[in-house]
């Protein structure tokens, strides 16, 4: 989110590195959220396995595999065994709509940001926080916008740090390829990577580096959980980004079903209950927002 996002997160080292960074693939978790009845398994021979439901194609028949990334409050994260967030109460709305239920997969954010956790069959739509570029557009096909977010400098409470002019040269953490990696570069600051939301927040808390870049959103939740350590050194007030879901290309009737029901929630007030229930504030509007790649 982005992926903003926006995104991310849930991978196996336990710290952070420099841009030439060096990754360890992370085991992919599957947490559903309601109780499904386990399903035939697709053939290991056929990458893109369908089955119809309607006139949209999932990989799975009667379930719509979501591809997501935790821990990312307030859009994804597990409490008692699930993931929830709004991109998990967004997924079982679109998955009500097409008969469907939700099953959430939780993998690294490359595959996301690449297109591949798409591409290769692993999901039928992505809803992780992530957020709408024009490199991403060239991968994947995005869904109407359902949040609106702000970048936004998180600091130690004693930081002298209070403009975009401080960042200059300054130790940022900042998780790998999402939209607050990107912001903390182009303002010159010595960018460490974190493959994972809670290091790099434990790591401004212990001075391994001087601020963390994020999404507002983002930023909001860990200034909630420890406003004794925090504070917000400042946000963006211009080109907000734009966070949506992501399918593949070729799965067209799946994107104009999710468009619908985005749409739906947005009309009937229901996108803004989800918001508050897990932000506890409303995000910019972006009720007439919508991004899906031509």
């Amino acid at each position: 989110m982005q992926v903003h996002n926006g995104k991310h997160q849930n991978f196996s080292t336990h710290g952070a590195h420099h841009v030439d960074f060096h990754r360890k693939t992370q085991p992919q978790k599957v947490l559903a959220l309601l109780a499904l009845a386990p399903s035939s398994s697709p053939d290991a021979s056929q990458p893109h396995p369908t089955a119809k439901n309607g006139e949209v194609n999932l990989i799975n028949n009667g379930v719509l595999t979501v591809c997501t990334n935790t821990p990312y409050m307030p859009f994804e994260y597990e409490e008692n065994g699930k993931i929830v967030g709004i991109d998990a109460d967004i997924a079982n709305a679109i998955a009500k709509d097409l008969g469907a239920e939700a099953q959430l997969t939780s993998i690294s954010f490359e595959g996301l940001d690449s297109g591949t956790g798409l591409t290769s069959g692993q999901c039928d739509i992505a809803l992780a926080g992530i957020s709408v570029t024009d490199e991403r557009k060239s991968k994947m096909e995005f869904t109407d916008v359902y949040f609106e977010d702000n970048q936004a400098i998180l600091v130690p409470k004693n930081s002298k740090i209070s403009s975009v002019e401080d960042l200059k040269n300054a130790k940022v953490g900042a998780q790998q390829a999402t939209s607050g990696e990107s912001y903390a570069k182009e303002k010159g600051a010595d960018v460490v990577q974190y493959e994972d939301n809670e290091l790099m927040f434990s790591a401004l808390k212990t001075g391994q580096v001087q601020a963390v870049s994020a999404n507002l959103s983002v930023i909001s939740e860990a200034l909630t959980k420890d406003p004794d350590s925090f504070k917000i050194a400042y946000q963006t007030s211009e080109n907000a980004d734009q966070i949506a879901g992501a399918v593949a290309p070729e799965k067209k009737a799946l994107l104009d079903k999710a468009n619908k029901t985005i749409q739906q929630l947005k009309s009937s007030g229901e996108l803004d209950k989800i918001k508050e229930k897990w932000t506890k504030a409303k995000s910019s509007p972006s009720s007439a927002s919508s991004s899906s790649a031509n």
